[in-house]
């Protein structure tokens, strides 16, 4: 048994009084990480209350409350008039003749003591940056969003009294208020004829893509996607160890011809689509093409999972409904986000599908997100209701049209010799095709230097491709001046 004497506790204690954690807890603690390390072997006598607290200049009343602590936790016994000892069973402790290695105190482990596999495909695709200006690939502006209103909605619900039993942990079912409301709205808004058992809240599209894949997908599996397409969808559907395909996009969308080449050789479990505005170039699948995929779906036995991520924002005319709204066929899986002009806190995801996979969804949604967000689900059904989504979508949509009007002025005034672009009937994003002799690493770099940050998620350059998905919504006239301005700059940069 090791002498209190021998052990070094000055070394491995070091209790902080600007921490909010109470200095007795703080003792207690660093003790049982003591024991653990085999800095205080099994069955030390420690020492008494009023030399370890002379030790640690600290009140004896400390080190009694912080000795009751261990004991209760059945770290150490304390036997009356005897003294306090460390109980065998705490830890594997190291034997009493080696010496106390001090090099980890106060440090946590920096690596597992075990293996794991380590994903090569969910790499964080998102860079951080300081700089002031950013362009992104297409989101809304959060500063627009109307806080009062939904800070009014949010406290008026948690103060309704029937809301009450909903915000604990229970397994009661839920109100389907927010999932009728819902409903209605894309019946509304889309040309859907769906009712709430079609319906599946998520917490947002990525959430419902991942759902989706999980269900549906088994290793192997063929997906097809467009070439360009949706890098976080694709590093979903490459987790669940399907094969990606990709096939051209032209200006009225996928390639047909491509897909019925493919699906007369090969068995396709899904084709994933964004055909309002074909994620990133912005182009909107046509009428034609949208029957003839739906009809190659039929014939083959394909899902379709159709993401709808930007249809709340259309301007110079009335958006095609969703292919949803014209499958009689139950091939469409049809997602989307509702809020999404909200701020980001404010918005929810959704699936809409025939009832039987909604059922299935439903299993798996319980175990990843079973309580889900029963006030924010009633803050946007109150909007519904109210009508006051229908007010803003209308505000911010002539907002966002002016911006996409502006941000198409400045870069073709002042960038037209480096850039073509087309003008789309909606969303929040320009796809601009630039000279291929631009290194847009280059430019980027060129550009933080001043200021304003190009993430690598909007640059698109290999050997049939050079462009860049510019996000205008998030920014106002004068951001928006100063980034063309910036880029003019680097270019002549460049250019020397």
């Amino acid at each position: 048994m090791s002498s209190p004497g021998q052990i070094p506790f000055n070394s491995f204690i070091n209790l902080n009084r600007k921490d909010q954690t109470s200095i007795y807890v703080q003792l207690a603690q660093q003790i049982i990480q003591a024991i653990q390390r085999g800095f205080i072997p099994v069955g030390t006598k420690l020492p008494g209350s009023r030399q370890l607290a002379q030790a640690l200049s600290i009140h004896r009343n400390t080190v009694v409350a912080a000795f009751q602590e261990l004991e209760a936790q059945g770290w150490i016994a304390i036997k009356a008039n005897i003294g306090s000892y460390v109980l065998k069973n705490t830890s594997k402790a190291k034997k009493n003749s080696e010496p106390i290695d001090l090099s980890f105190q106060n440090q946590y482990a920096v690596h597992t003591g075990y293996d794991f596999e380590k994903s090569t495909i969910l790499e964080d695709p998102f860079e951080s940056n300081t700089c002031s200006l950013k362009l992104d690939d297409g989101i809304p502006d959060s500063r627009l969003s109307p806080l009062q209103q939904l800070s009014k909605f949010y406290t008026a619900n948690l103060k309704r009294k029937k809301n009450a039993k909903y915000l604990g942990y229970t397994h009661q079912g839920r109100p389907a208020t927010f999932r009728e409301q819902l409903c209605n709205f894309l019946n509304q808004s889309r040309g859907l004829h769906i009712q709430p058992k079609n319906l599946l809240i998520t917490r947002s599209v990525e959430l419902s893509i991942f759902v989706i894949t999980q269900t549906l997908l088994q290793p192997n599996d063929l997906v097809i996607v467009g070439q360009p397409s949706y890098f976080a969808t694709n590093m979903i559907f490459q987790q669940a160890g399907a094969k990606i395909k990709s096939i051209p996009v032209d200006e009225e969308g996928i390639s047909i011809e491509a897909l019925e080449q493919i699906c007369q050789t090969q068995n396709i479990r899904l084709l994933y689509l964004t055909p309002h505005h074909h994620y990133p170039t912005t182009v909107t699948l046509s009428p034609q093409r949208r029957s003839a995929v739906l009809e190659l779906a039929s014939k083959y036995g394909f899902a379709i999972l159709e993401d709808d991520y930007d249809y709340d924002f259309h301007y110079d005319q009335a958006p095609l409904m969703p292919m949803a709204a014209v499958d009689y066929q139950g091939m469409v899986i049809y997602t989307g986000s509702f809020g999404k002009s909200l701020a980001p806190g404010f918005r929810t995801g959704f699936i809409v599908a025939p009832e039987n996979l909604i059922a299935e969804l439903q299993k798996l949604l319980n175990l990843l997100d079973h309580q889900g967000d029963f006030v924010m689900e009633q803050v946007l059904s109150d909007l519904i209701e109210e009508g006051e989504i229908h007010r803003y979508l209308k505000k911010s949509s002539k907002l966002y049209q002016e911006r996409r009007n502006y941000m198409s002025y400045l870069l073709a005034r002042d960038l037209h010799e480096y850039v073509d672009f087309h003008i789309p009937d909606g969303g929040l994003a320009l796809w601009t095709n630039w000279k291929k002799e631009i290194n847009l690493i280059q430019l980027s770099k060129e550009c933080a230097k001043a200021n304003l940050f190009l993430p690598k998620t909007i640059l698109y350059q290999a050997k049939d491709i050079s462009a860049i998905r510019i996000g205008f919504g998030s920014l106002n006239q004068s951001e928006m001046e100063k980034s063309v301005e910036i880029i003019v700059k680097s270019l002549a940069i460049l250019k020397q």
